[in-house]
């Protein structure tokens, strides 16, 4: 596995990471407790050195898988987590409080078994509480050793801005894939502006971009997709033009199209790094392999023509979700 730096920070991580979040919360019932250790501890042993997970993911429940998967292994791996919902959870509303970011990552140091978070992400902005009042408690967490870096998920350019002038940000988490590349407006700009590393999460459009998803799938009644619009089944089927455009560019290159999907993100600047997440280890083995597939100026130039010319269907949250984004 090819190792990246996220911007200036000189915080170093394998090329393409792990979102924990599934093994857990949101994709329907949560993993047996043993079978995501054995995953996670699967993924370091392929090359993986940097883990995602949150407080929200559960709640709870997914730092304490991540803490007994990586004890074994504290310090060769980067661990980042979230704060920012109101006890931990996300329908209840953001908290960003200093006083709650201190508590959050007293408890998340004891689920996670481990004296420091490596990378310590708001998890959305908090419109009640300054972002400098938000940086300025996790300066003090770094100062306190507790953490080691900051990071800001699904910010705004504004809140990005002015929470880097009182502690540099080493990443913005946001979403970023083939079907989703808002972040290229506005975000990634001033990422490289100010030395700023990019971990896009759901780089595989929640499962979409692997093919295996079709207007045809049904999903548990517990999983995120069934609330998003742009998995109604009237926009899977809409969406299946770009899945087969993918897939016609993955077979010239023998590879599967979720590996074209990760190649393509890789190849947009060296100071990215996707988080592609699973429950199953053929697609963790399938992930970590794009990690080797290098695409030439001219395959991004044939990719980018190709995707001018589809529109994808659907917004990518329910209004209310959308409304905690890009603060």
């Amino acid at each position: 596995m090819r190792k990246r730096k996220l911007g200036k920070s000189g915080l170093e991580v394998s090329a393409i990471g792990f979102g924990c979040m599934g093994l857990s919360f949101g994709y329907g019932p949560a993993q047996e407790k043993q079978k995501a250790v054995s995953l996670i501890r699967r993924a370091f042993e392929l090359g993986v050195t940097f883990f995602d997970t949150a407080e929200a993911y559960g709640p709870f429940t997914n730092e304490e898988v991540v803490g007994e998967a990586l004890a074994p292994i504290r310090d060769k791996v980067v661990i980042a987590t979230k704060f920012g919902f109101k006890n931990g959870d996300p329908t209840s509303g953001t908290d960003s409080r200093p006083e709650r970011i201190r508590a959050v990552a007293d408890a998340s140091l004891k689920r996670l078994r481990t004296d420091h978070i490596d990378l310590f992400y708001q998890h959305r902005v908090d419109p009640n509480v300054p972002i400098e009042d938000v940086a300025g408690a996790v300066k003090e967490l770094i100062r306190a050793g507790k953490v080691k870096y900051f990071g800001l998920s699904e910010a705004g350019v504004q809140s990005i801005r002015r929470a880097h002038a009182v502690q540099p940000l080493t990443a913005i988490q946001s979403e970023y894939s083939l079907w989703w590349r808002s972040p290229e407006a506005e975000v990634l700009p001033v990422c490289e502006e100010l030395g700023i590393g990019f971990v896009p999460f759901s780089p595989l459009g929640k499962g979409f971009l692997t093919g295996k998803i079709d207007e045809t799938t049904t999903f548990t009644k517990d999983d995120f997709r069934n609330i998003v619009p742009r998995f109604s089944a009237e926009n899977r089927k809409a969406n299946q033009v770009l899945v087969d455009l993918i897939g016609s560019i993955a077979a010239t290159k023998k590879a599967t199209p979720a590996q074209i999907a990760l190649a393509w993100l890789l190849a947009q600047n060296p100071w990215i790094v996707p988080i592609p997440g699973t429950t199953k280890l053929h697609r963790l083995e399938e992930n970590i392999d794009a990690g080797g597939i290098d695409l030439s100026p001219d395959d991004l130039r044939e990719i980018d023509g190709a995707l001018g010319k589809v529109e994808i269907q659907g917004a990518r949250y329910p209004e209310r979700l959308q409304q905690l984004v890009g603060r």
